[in-house]
């Protein structure tokens, strides 16, 4: 039995994914080290995103790679030469392999490098886990996605969409609140094509998960636009339930129909404002959260005057901006890069515009009272999501895993600051 060191990067599916391989070593008689240079193995679950992310990743894999290291997620599945060449003696673990992770942390604490890299273990649904945050349960409803978007890596690490059964899924949920989670994430690569390979689609598992007769806010994850013509009409009726976060994460990426198509993303910037106009009319205070990336290989200055257009008319709450950076193996890595210096110009300009945009519809809060489920720390105090997961901070009075009601008093571009009333 040994100390082990876990430690992971990325989307809330890669920290589902650290919770699953936390409770597989628990659960296989370890213990968790306090800091890695307490531990007998080092473990990092890996995200591949972006160069910046990617490149963060190597620099901890250097550094943890002093005593036995096991890197797993999604870089050793992507780019297993750039693993091997800074971590040589690690061994690999891949994102669909979670299963193993016993037999991979064995081998490894025995001296002998084990790579399991393969689709071995898909299923994600059941197994015992170690949780990051007390008040939130992640619960993951598929792996892999439909899509060929030339930009992204995400598809070579975890390959065609395979969605979790809605029951497995539903007595997963029933778990996480059983054991005191206020808050369910239901997360995937794509939320948005979940089900449509085993004869269902998301609407009908959130009717489902919202069935469950407890007290409890499940939040639906990311979902591409391309899938929102077919499952757009559902979905507004399943966002009715009380218990759903108002909250939708759909990266529109470019508000320009040419650039969208070269990246192959299957949907146009008029998909993304029929969707964010119909919640936003249907329910009043409504979060829209999106992706923007700026120097695309083929955006000319024309395409992404039209991305600062889209961004204007919509007013999106949340903006995750991200500079392109070629993906080896990806099809835009082949394409001619625009000057880097352009690229910073057009990330300033979305990056003042995105908060000027944030601070506005923040400042439409000020003076609402409700109810917060607090779930997080923060710098200044504890942090927690109203109706439509607006983070809302209080300097004290609230613990992680409690509802109190709070009055906004104070709106930044990055969320409210509010006192409990009761």
């Amino acid at each position: 039995m040994a100390k082990i060191w876990i430690e992971a990067y990325g989307c809330s599916a890669s920290f589902a994914d650290s919770e699953m391989i936390t409770g597989l070593v628990v659960n296989g008689g370890h213990t968790l080290a306090e800091d890695p240079a307490d531990a007998d193995l080092n473990l990092i679950v890996t995200c591949a995103v972006k160069d910046a992310t990617a490149n963060k990743m190597i620099n901890r894999i250097k550094k943890l790679k002093s005593k036995p290291l096991v890197v797993a997620g999604c870089l050793p599945k992507t780019e297993r030469e750039t693993v091997e060449k800074f971590g040589p003696t690690a061994s690999l673990l891949g994102p669909n392999s979670i299963g193993k992770t016993l037999e991979v942390v064995r081998s490894t604490l025995m001296g002998d490098r084990t790579v399991q890299v393969d689709d071995s273990d898909i299923s994600k649904v059941g197994l015992p886990k170690v949780r990051l945050n007390s008040a939130v349960g992640i619960v993951e409803i598929a792996t892999g996605c439909l899509s060929e978007c030339t930009f992204c890596q995400t598809k070579l690490a975890k390959g065609e969409l395979q969605s979790f059964r809605v029951g497995d899924i539903v007595r997963q949920v029933r778990q996480e609140i059983s054991e005191g989670c206020l808050e369910v994430w239901l997360t995937s690569t794509d939320n948005g094509c979940y089900g449509f390979d085993i004869g269902t689609d998301l609407p009908s598992l959130v009717r489902a998960v919202t069935e469950i007769d407890r007290d409890f806010m499940a939040r639906i994850g990311m979902l591409n636009p391309m899938y929102m013509p077919r499952i757009r009409d559902g979905l507004l009726k399943s966002f009715e339930s009380p218990k759903v976060f108002k909250f939708l994460h759909i990266p529109v990426q470019s508000g320009s129909n040419k650039v969208l198509n070269d990246m192959k993303r299957g949907h146009t910037a008029e998909t993304f404002k029929k969707t964010s106009d119909l919640f936003r009319k249907k329910f009043e205070k409504f979060t829209v959260s999106t992706d923007i990336i700026v120097g695309f290989p083929t955006e000319t200055r024309e395409d992404f005057e039209r991305t600062l257009d889209l961004l204007e008319e919509t007013r999106p709450d949340i903006v995750n901006l991200s500079r392109y950076s070629a993906r080896r193996g990806t099809e835009a890595a082949q394409m001619p890069l625009i000057p880097v210096s352009e690229v910073m110009r057009r990330s300033r300009e979305v990056f003042d515009l995105k908060n000027r945009i944030s601070y506005e519809r923040n400042l439409e809060w000020v003076g609402w009272k409700g109810e917060i489920i607090f779930d997080e720390t923060s710098e200044d105090g504890v942090r927690g999501r109203n109706f439509a997961y607006k983070a809302v901070s209080v300097d004290e009075g609230a613990k992680i895993g409690e509802k109190r009601m709070v009055r906004i008093t104070e709106s930044s571009t990055h969320g409210l600051r509010g006192q409990i009333t009761s």
